[in-house]
């Protein structure tokens, strides 16, 4: 990762402001004061069916697509060397890849809390996930035009959705949708086994496992498809009419894919692609049609703060969030082990919301502790880069 202080080049205003505004809701719902007191929207929904807090992650990998398309068609266009921008590609991918094992190692058992060991530590991760998207999707990228873009997004939302229907589980047989019994399940648990989310709706399991890494990969080429549409169309209004339409458009073939196969998270079904990049287009189109066509920007500073060090931030409040749960001490009865989360929720919080509002009020105040950074790192100029 590297840094400058130099002023940066000019980019899409909307873009990052929408990057910034995902980054800011993922922080939001991944940061609950207590995970026993949430309002619902602020949780994953438990199987089938989505909640706001669904559609965060799939909105970046969106995001990413789009940048993709906006970043090497322009370095193409200026004479860059396909293999060349490959080499990039990879570069970038294995850094992701790796801050994401990072995050799950840390802090490598050197907190008396914490157990670490490689024969248990979780592969698969967002940012695993986001590093392999983003390689597949640029290899893909660079080597087709956008026809070949939307056949590969295509293929894929369609092998994984027969694959999960009709490839039959041994013991469990085909079509199975429940937590145990899914093909994702099972090769979760047979390639990873031992390395996947204990949280996870059943053991084996991991809601960034192999399989659904597939339709995730044409979440991102449907980002990079509306990049075109971004870099083609002729006049601002057309570009937000565009992406507004074309949102909608997705959001309802993908409810009508979920009468067939459900709206499905945990294993990112096609429905659940489709429908996601159809939230992300739709709010990405207005945000666009309120920056760039209207000129209405300065309501979406702190989002750009946040959005033009997004993966800087994410990684930042992971390790935060993760220290806050692991340091602890002996509480003053002399046995109760106390963590600094817990220490600051009860004596900053707790006593003065309901025990919703003081979860929530601990997760926005989490979120403006990172906002006051990124909007220090954008005042002093510092780009992370990757």
């Amino acid at each position: 990762m590297t840094t400058t202080t130099n002023p940066p080049p000019a980019r899409l205003g909307s873009l990052d402001a929408f990057r910034g505004a995902t980054i800011a809701a993922m922080l939001l719902v991944n940061n609950p004061g207590s995970w026993s007191a949430i309002y619902p929207p602020l949780a994953h929904a438990p199987w089938h069916g989505w909640t706001f807090t669904d559609l965060i992650f799939p909105a970046f990998l969106w995001i990413v697509g789009v940048a993709i398309t906006l970043s090497f068609a322009k370095r193409q266009e200026q004479g860059a060397d396909r293999g060349e921008l490959f080499r990039h590609v990879l570069r970038r991918s294995a850094i992701i890849f790796a801050l994401g094992l990072f995050l799950a190692a840390f802090p490598f058992g050197l907190l008396p809390a914490h157990e670490f060991s490689l024969a248990r530590l979780r592969i698969p991760g967002v940012l695993q996930r986001i590093a392999v998207g983003y390689l597949v999707a640029s290899a893909i990228f660079l080597r087709t035009s956008w026809r070949g873009q939307l056949a590969w997004a295509l293929a894929l939302l369609t092998g994984h959705a027969l694959a999960l229907k009709f490839i039959p589980v041994p013991g469990f047989g085909a079509g199975v949708l429940e937590p145990k019994g899914n093909l994702a399940w099972w090769i979760d648990s047979h390639l990873l086994a031992g390395h996947t989310w204990r949280g996870a709706p059943t053991p084996g399991f991991d809601p960034e496992g192999i399989l659904s890494t597939v339709p995730a990969i044409s979440t991102v080429l449907l980002g990079v498809l509306a990049g075109h549409w971004l870099r083609r169309a002729s006049s601002g209004a057309k570009i937000a009419g565009g992406l507004i339409g074309g949102g909608l458009v997705l959001l309802i073939v993908g409810a009508a894919l979920g009468l067939w196969l459900p709206i499905n998270k945990n294993l990112w079904t096609s429905s659940y692609a489709v429908f996601t990049a159809g939230w992300a287009q739709l709010l990405f189109g207005l945000f666009y049609w309120a920056m760039d066509v209207r000129g209405w920007k300065g309501w979406a500073a702190p989002f750009t703060w946040f959005g033009v060090n997004a993966l800087a931030l994410f990684v930042l409040s992971g390790l935060i969030a993760r220290l806050l749960g692991l340091i602890q001490w002996i509480g003053a009865d002399g046995t109760t082990k106390v963590t600094a989360k817990g220490w600051i929720y009860a004596h900053g919080f707790t006593p003065y919301f309901s025990p919703v509002n003081a979860s929530l009020a601990f997760a926005i105040c989490f979120v403006l502790l990172h906002l006051a950074l990124a909007w220090w790192l954008c005042r002093r100029h510092y780009l992370f880069k990757v």
